[in-house]
Formats: C-alpha cells, structure tokens, sequence
C-alpha cells in the first residue's frame, strides 16, 4: 500500500522551498512567498515564524511604499548570523570565504599557491584561512557546512579529486584532509569548480532566469559546467563537463591529461603563450600581460590571440550545437579570451554553430565574477540546510 507524505514531510519542504526562495532572492515579503509559492497567507506566516524562532530569517515591515493599507512583512535571511565556508583550490591560488546565507560574502582570504602543492599541504593553508576569519565571527553564529571549488575531476560519492591534471592531482582526498585540519567531523563538499560557478551564476547571477546554461571555465585548463533544464549535469559519478579534452586536432600538441590535440592545448594557457612565443611564461598575469600586447598591436601576440579566439569558437559551436543553450558564460581566463578575440570567436561560432541552435544564445561574462566560484561552493555547503531547515544547528 502506497503511503503519502506525512504533514510533518510536507511542512519540512515547505520550509525549504521557502527558506530557499529568500535565499536566492533575498528579502521578500509575505504576500511575494504568497504567490511565489502558491501557499496561503496563513501558512506562510506560520512557516515564516518556525523560521525566524530558528534564527533563520528576520520579519521587518518595509520602507515607504507609498500605498494605502497596511504594507506586507518582509523576510529576509539572517546573512550575518548563518554562514558556510566556501574554498576555491587554483592553479596558483587558493581561496577562502565566510559567506553569508543569501549569498552574502562576509569575508574572504587569498594565498599564492605554489604549482605541485598537494592536497595534504593545501588543506593547512585553508585550514589557517578558515581560523583567521573565524575570529571576527559574531557570537551566537552558526557554520552550517563547508563546501570546495576544484580545478578537476571529483568523485560526486565522496568528494575524491580523481584526476587534476593542471595540479598534478591524483586521488587526492582534499575533503578529508581539510576536515582533519579543521577538526570536524561534519562532511565537507566538494565540487568541480566550473560546476559549482555554473550553478551560482544560474542561482543568482548572469544565468538568473534562464534553464539551460554552460559556463566555460579557464584557468591552466578549460571545463564547463552545464545546466540543462535546470538542473546540474555532472554525468554519473560526477565528471562530467570536461570540455577542455575534446580532441580537435588529430596529432596535435601534447595535453596533461595524457592525449593529445585537446581543446584546451589550443585555447588554454599553455597553448596561448606557446602560439605567442613566450613558452617559459605562466600564469594568469602572464595571459593579461599577452592580451595587453596583442591589444597594443604586438604582431605576434595578435595571430596567437586570433588563433586562440578561433578555436574557442569552434569548440562553443559544438557545444552550442550539443547542448542548445540560452546563455553561454566565459569565466576565469576564457573571459580574458573571449575579451580579447571577440571577433574571432563570433565568426566561427556563426560559421560552425547550427542556426535554430544558434539563434537564441547569449554570450556572457560572469555577473559575480571571480566570485563565482566561492559563492558555488557555498551553495554545495548550504544544500543540507535548503532541503531540511529544522536540521540546522
């Protein structure tokens, strides 16, 4: 015999669907959840109570509306008092943030991270990171979870970094060693990093609205996180996304990865700088310092920049072509790219996309910018307490 959900499961999810409503979209009144939920007045005022009596939102009346009547009750987040960490692991930098729920970032940590550090040296640094902010915390705050951005393939099951090539990471447990030096024993999320700022531009930033989006990333390498009807496609056990191998030159240059005429051997930084002649250089100052020159007419500079911008469009054709996006995102150093080549990458996107896919696509730059990456990983953090608000504690 089949048995429904009980009051007490539909009261639970009726708290999630609208403590996440406010905290995507921030402060809201009583008679916005009232339509936005399609519940009733009284419901929501007795759901907006059992939320603010957990310490989660606050009720306030608004500013001058200028209408006659008694104005609408309006919810908000209690930014300052909920938080999560949130970690963004990078080629030559790691980052670290307390972010507030509704997506406030209340404070934020960088340190230059050597190449070839590995999971067992990053996770003291984050660890010290995460001490450092700690001390300004307010008191009766409450961390509800911990979530990580990675340059790589995680294993969705447990968080494993089962192959980093631009790290030279190899299954690496960074959830676990982060853990271990921050001394808890909660779960620590970890994601690909192109997937969480994926989901977060299309949470709440340059995606808001729109249900099938990718977000190319770049930064020594290039992925994409996708969202396809709303929601994250990751594949089955989480690699998905991994657009920078696309093989697109038979032979051609040697990838981390192993193969060879990847994607990301033409358009991510390696390439970039080997087309230019400046091979001994790295990093993303380096990239900035060639974009700066092709703009100020360095020959060299300007044919390595066209080329990249080709193939960049080349690549977002199949993807656009694959995916049928509305919006195409360029994060990280493929920001840069799309900046600087522009032109190059709308003719052969124009030329090789299909017109019914291509006809509707916007191409974008990251709303929350390098923002993006720390807010995602809040977001994998905050998961547990959208889905069940009565847990958090």
């Amino acid at each position: 015999m089949r048995v429904g959900p009980s009051q007490d499961d539909i009261r639970r999810q009726n708290l999630g669907a609208l403590l996440r409503h406010v905290h995507v979209h921030g402060a809201t009144t009583r008679a916005e959840l009232t339509t936005a939920l399609g519940l009733n007045r009284s419901t929501i005022g007795a759901l907006t109570a059992d939320l603010a009596g957990a310490g989660l939102v606050s009720e306030g009346t608004p500013k001058e509306t200028g209408r006659a009547g008694r104005p609408s009750l309006v919810v908000r987040p209690e930014s300052g008092r909920i938080y999560a960490y949130a970690y963004s692991i990078e080629v030559d930098r790691l980052r670290a943030a307390r972010v507030g729920l509704g997506g406030a970032v209340l404070d934020r940590r960088e340190l230059d991270r050597p190449r070839g550090l590995v999971a067992t040296d990053a996770a003291p640094l984050l660890a010290g990171a995460a001490k450092e902010m700690q001390q300004s915390v307010p008191a009766g705050s409450i961390c509800v979870g911990t979530g990580v951005a990675v340059c790589g393939m995680v294993r969705r099951d447990d968080g494993l970094i089962r192959l980093a090539p631009t790290t030279g990471w190899v299954d690496e447990p960074i959830g676990a060693a982060l853990g271990a030096e921050l001394g808890i024993d909660a779960p620590i999320t970890v994601g690909n990093v192109a997937d969480v700022a994926a989901f977060a531009e299309y949470a709440r930033g340059a995606a808001a609205g729109c249900d099938n989006v990718i977000y190319l990333y770049g930064d020594v390498g290039v992925g994409a996180g996708i969202i396809a009807g709303g929601r994250r496609l990751t594949g089955h056990g989480g690699y998905g996304g991994e657009v920078g191998h696309m093989k697109v030159v038979r032979g051609g240059e040697p990838c981390e990865c192993g193969s060879r005429g990847c994607w990301e051997t033409e358009i991510g930084e390696h390439g970039l700088l080997r087309n230019a002649g400046r091979s001994d250089a790295r990093g993303r100052e380096s990239l900035l310092a060639l974009f700066d020159a092709a703009d100020r007419g360095d020959a060299r500079a300007s044919a390595a920049v066209r080329q990249a911008g080709d193939w960049l469009g080349f690549g977002v054709a199949n993807l656009v072509n694959i995916f049928n996006p509305e919006m195409v995102i360029f994060g990280g150093t493929m920001r840069d790219l799309y900046l600087a080549a522009a032109a190059q990458m709308r003719s052969r996107l124009n030329a090789n996309a299909l017109p019914a896919c291509l006809e509707h696509v916007r191409l974008r730059t990251p709303k929350l910018g390098d923002d993006a990456a720390l807010i995602g990983a809040a977001e994998l953090a905050f998961e547990r307490l959208l889905a069940d608000p009565l847990d958090v504690g």
